[in-house]
């Protein structure tokens, strides 16, 4: 009975408030022309490659700023090309897999999740994943599924090791004609509007951003509110989750 009162309240709390969103600007740590992402709301998530020159200075101003950071781990995709260096691989042993976790952590402080940089492969395989899931449960960190392919176990393997998890929605920028951002931040907002929250991811191109610093302000004139990505999955972890057909998936 208090698991149904619960559960009512939780659903009535998440159909009250405004609709949320929550932005990740993913592979952040390349090169200084990124800077400019700081000037965006610290609402907005930074999914920070690791063992670059600038993941740990990144991290270190994005604490400064309160704004959250994720580690952007790096996996196996299908295609197996532009690999980044530390990348999951299949073909690695689960003491492997945890110590390439660790490592990439490591240069990337204050992280409070992780999501997938490609992994097209490595997200349909149960042990890679199973492993990944365990270690982050262990760590308390929360895991965003990037939704690189459609066939993604992540969410599956997640729940079942305990681990607070969302996915990402729509893709800001996969095509950066100015009119394609706009159309899919409106996705994204609809999207929000009609199930109560999503998550969109975005990079930190010049077109991207300059869109965003001009419009992000006043997203709340759209019925929405821009909160925190770890405020996010803590209520979708809890509610129901969004619908896979409403995501595009590009396989990377």
């Amino acid at each position: 009975m208090r698991l149904f009162i619960f559960t009512i309240l939780l659903l009535f709390t998440a159909f009250s408030n405004a609709a949320q969103i929550s932005l990740i600007i993913d592979d952040m740590g390349n090169n200084k022309k990124e800077e400019a992402a700081f000037l965006l709301p610290a609402e907005v998530t930074f999914a920070i490659l690791p063992n670059k020159n600038l993941s740990q200075i990144f991290s270190n101003r994005a604490a400064k700023q309160e704004r959250e950071v994720i580690l952007h781990m790096p996996m196996e995709s299908l295609a197996r090309v532009n690999q980044e260096e530390g990348v999951l691989l299949s073909s690695m042993q689960p003491n492997e897999i945890v110590e390439t976790l660790k490592a990439a952590l490591k240069t990337v402080p204050h992280a409070v999740g992780v999501n997938n940089h490609m992994g097209s492969r490595l997200t349909q395989l149960t042990m890679p994943m199973s492993v990944t899931m365990e270690y982050l449960s262990k760590r308390g960190l929360f895991f965003v599924d990037s939704r690189t392919t459609r066939y993604s176990k992540a969410e599956q393997i997640a729940n079942k090791s305990g681990v607070l998890n969302t996915k990402r929605n729509v893709f800001l920028d996969h095509n950066l004609q100015p009119k394609k951002i706009e159309q899919e931040f409106h996705r994204l907002i609809m999207l929000a509007k009609k199930y109560g929250h999503a998550v969109g991811i975005a990079h930190p191109h010049a077109q991207t951003l300059n869109y965003l610093q001009k419009h992000l302000p006043s997203i709340e004139k759209h019925g929405v509110s821009l909160v925190k990505l770890s405020d996010l999955v803590s209520q979708s972890s809890q509610l129901v989750k969004i619908a896979d057909s409403e995501s595009a998936t590009p396989i990377l």
